[in-house]
């Protein structure tokens, strides 16, 4: 046993003071005090030597350390965080392995105590994360698998211009694909831009985006023109939930960089705030490596999509079997001589193709497309939504009715 927890500078000066005494053996004053004769020993001479304070615990680190950090390492840290004042310990030790792989660098939790001593790191405010979306989203499992779409918040530059920068990236490799500033969020500004980078890129399979201009709309169907023109190039639109941002969290995370390494403080004009987008999305693919793609860029993880962008966009094809019905000036299709259901406005001049379910309903498309339920009867257009709504209403009335008209759609 050792010396008591409590009081155990006392316990070593009683220690001393009855072996003073005469009284007691060595050997017994060890079996009162439960310590061993080595013990004994040391800490009379230390006593001998220091008097009181010798009776106090001395530290156990090394007198040296032959792994520390050099101070010419150290202002080498420092230097690249200076340059780039938001990238991390990992971040930092990662980019100086990749120019120099042969010098040995030390942990990155070395060099975060480091910027923590230096006052270059804010400790992260911990946020509750939210459940999983159970929306069935594709898996971005490969370049050009899926692309996302967005706009970061609106600020004036210097010349009280409103900048509205578009981004663009794949969900795989994270390469930010366009970071544009545009003067407003429209249709007309943003095809170009995506025109551009499908020309330079290819087509992606998916473009996932939120419910705001121009990428959905709130009618019948969802569909805004921007979407219509997706998908007459081949490319599904994918919304996520409203009000569910950490659906399409990569690109969330990216704006966060984003709005701290080009925003603040904003360019005084929108020229120059390009010339520093065009810079963050040069070092951002290029340089920076990415803690998801094992401290790599974003380059080293994107090829581009074998799909090439057409010089014309295709005519729309549905299966021989099926109705096509062109869609009026008014978003309007002609069920019959006397019934016109409203689809969509952003249809307009397209063809649609109803695929035959049973004698009464028929399922109606877009390109790959559903735009929901026709209900030849009650001469009425059901979006998938509502269409849900209805089978439930019907399940709760009459199961057997349910079921076999959930048999005649499967058919």
């Amino acid at each position: 046993m050792g010396w008591k927890v409590s009081g155990v500078v006392e316990e070593r000066f009683r220690f001393v003071e009855d072996y003073n005494a005469e009284d007691w053996t060595v050997a017994e004053l060890c079996r009162h005090y439960g310590i061993s004769r080595p013990t004994a020993y040391k800490w009379l001479e230390r006593y001998r030597a220091a008097g009181l304070a010798g009776l106090q615990d001395r530290s156990r680190a090394p007198l040296r350390h032959p792994n520390a950090m050099s101070a010419e390492v150290q202002q080498l840290l420092l230097a690249v965080k200076s340059k780039h004042p938001y990238w991390g310990a990992r971040k930092l030790v990662a980019h100086l392995a990749a120019q120099a792989p042969a010098q040995h660098w030390p942990a990155a939790s070395t060099v975060g105590e480091l910027l923590k001593q230096q006052g270059l790191t804010v400790a992260r405010r911990k946020r509750p994360h939210s459940p999983a979306s159970t929306q069935p989203l594709a898996q971005a499992d490969a370049p050009n698998r899926v692309w996302s779409i967005d706009f970061k918040g609106w600020f004036r530059t210097g010349d009280g211009q409103i900048c509205y920068p578009l981004t663009v990236t794949d969900n795989y490799s994270r390469m930010l694909l366009r970071c544009q500033a545009l003067r407003a969020e429209t249709t007309v500004l943003v095809q170009p831009v995506l025109a551009a980078a499908f020309r330079q890129y290819g087509l992606p399979e998916r473009i996932r985006s939120d419910n705001g201009t121009p990428f959905g709309s709130n009618g019948h169907t969802g569909l805004s023109a921007l979407a219509v023109w997706w998908l007459k190039l081949g490319i599904v639109p994918e919304r996520i939930q409203p009000g569910c941002p950490q659906q399409n969290g990569r690109h969330e995370r990216m704006h966060l960089t984003l709005k701290h390494e080009t925003a603040q403080p904003p360019q005084p004009t929108l020229r120059l705030q390009q010339r520093r987008f065009d810079a963050f999305r040069q070092e951002y693919n290029q340089q920076r490596p990415h803690e998801a793609l094992g401290q790599r860029p974003p380059a080293t993880r994107y090829e581009a999509s074998p799909r090439p962008f057409p010089s014309r966009v295709p005519e729309t094809h549905y299966d021989p079997a099926w109705r096509t019905c062109p869609i009026s000036a008014g978003g309007k299709f002609r069920l019959n001589s006397q019934c016109l259901l409203f689809v969509s406005h952003a249809l307009e001049g397209e063809r649609i193709g109803l695929e035959p379910l049973d004698e009464r309903f028929s399922r109606a498309w877009f390109q790959g497309y559903e735009l929901g339920i026709v209900d030849h009867a009650e001469g009425r257009l059901y979006n998938p939504q509502s269409w849900q709504q209805r089978q439930a209403r019907e399940a709760r009335r009459d199961p057997r009715h349910a079921a076999a008209q959930a048999q005649g759609e499967n058919s």
